[in-house]
């Protein structure tokens, strides 16, 4: 998961998790059904700010609001780089 990529201050790589392509029922949702996923991986955290380090790290699954951040694309996969503050938690 490791990519050549490092966030300043205090952004954070996310790679979101794929949106669910079915329901718990089994019925499959089209793509312009599919909600964006709001949860993810940090891939990579920058180094944070003066007297603010960073609080997540690497391989934490967090969840994050379904309009933060952007989108960019890296070695050919689609990532999200948001400001910590803009994390709603970590997961787990």
């Amino acid at each position: 998961m490791s990519v050549n990529f490092k966030p300043l201050a205090d952004r954070v790589l996310v790679e979101p998790i794929a949106a669910e392509t079915k329901t718990a029922s089994g019925i499959i949702i089209p793509d312009t059904a599919k909600e964006k996923p709001q949860e993810g991986t940090v891939v990579a955290v920058g180094p944070g700010k003066k007297d603010e380090p960073t609080t997540v790290k690497v391989g934490d699954k967090v969840l994050y609001g379904k309009y933060s951040g952007s989108e960019l694309k890296l070695e050919g996969k689609d990532y999200l780089i948001v400001k910590e503050g803009d994390l709603l938690g970590v997961i787990g």
